[in-house]
This record gives C-alpha cells, structure tokens and sequence, in this order.
C-alpha cells in the first residue's frame, strides 16, 4: 500500500503534459492508454495503466515526459519503456489521442548533495516501487510496459529488421 501523502494529479491528455503544474521537479509518472475519455479525471488505479516511471533528472519530469514522446515519436530510443510502447503503437497520431499521463512531483534539488535533498531522491524511487505494487495489488501483475519479458521493443525488433534486413531474410 503506498505510504504517502502524495496526490497524483488529475489525467492529463498526452499532447496537454507540459501544462501539469510543477512538472519541472522529479518525480513518478503514469501512463494509461484508453479510449475513454478520463481527462480532468481525479487519478485512479485502472487497468488502462500500461507504465509507471520514475525521473530524479535534473529536467525533471517534463524531461522525462519528452524522451518519452521522443521515443515513441520515433525521433531517438532514449526511453526504453517508450520503446515498448511503440512496438505495440506504431502510430504515433493515433496513439496520442488516447494516452494520458498523471503525475506526482517531489520538491528538492536534484544537483544538491544535502542529505535532505538525497532523501527526497531516494522516496521518488520507493515511491515508484510502492506503484508497481499498488497496481500489482489490484491486477496482479505490472503495468504492460514495465514488463520487459512481455513486452518487446521496436528498437531490438522491427527497427532492428529494417536497418539489417538481409540479415534477417537469411533466417
């Protein structure tokens, strides 16, 4: 059970992410892919949830959300569970239309090395464990891209057959 006081915010349209206040802090993010319409929605465990990350980056979590879109964009594979997410959804268009993101921020410094700052690091990683099993709790298993058994990414696969594809047609 998650530990917290910790508010996610409401779901946010995928295109509509840089407009989630303090984004510019670390923290955990969740993606849920649906075609209801859970905008504005308070945040809730539903099984549309396909990823739950993490960022302690200095961009913080609209850093984070960008190599993201980046990803499945298919600008660079600087994501790895965007990686997966675009094996399943090579249409970046389509995709987006039904992908929402919610957020929980962590106030500190990421270039402090003050214990304080440290600590507020460390809980946004526990706090992305404590997620995985909330979400484990309720569905019993991870979300469908954090499982990286069953779910392949386009950059080891499809982009790989496409850049070497006589090697494959050897096969």
């Amino acid at each position: 059970m998650i530990k917290t006081n910790k508010k996610f915010s409401n779901w946010t349209p995928w295109k509509l992410r840089n407009s989630i206040p303090n984004i510019d802090f670390p923290g955990v993010y969740i993606i849920a892919i649906t075609s209801k319409r859970i905008a504005d929605k308070k945040f809730d465990w539903i099984k549309e949830i396909k990823y739950v990350g993490m960022t302690n980056s200095i961009t913080g979590l609209k850093g984070r959300l960008k190599s993201f879109d980046d990803t499945i964009l298919g600008k660079r594979n600087s994501h790895g569970g965007a990686d997966r997410v675009r094996y399943k959804y090579q249409d970046y268009d389509k995709l987006v239309k039904k992908t929402y993101v919610s957020v929980v921020y962590f106030e500190c410094d990421v270039k402090s090395i003050l214990p304080k700052d440290l600590n507020v690091m460390g809980d946004v990683v526990k706090f992305e464990y404590e997620c995985w099993a909330k979400f484990s709790e309720h569905f019993k298993l991870l979300p469908e891209f954090n499982d990286k058994k069953g779910s392949p990414k386009y950059s080891h696969t499809i982009e790989r057959k496409n850049k070497f594809p006589s090697y494959y047609d050897k096969k």
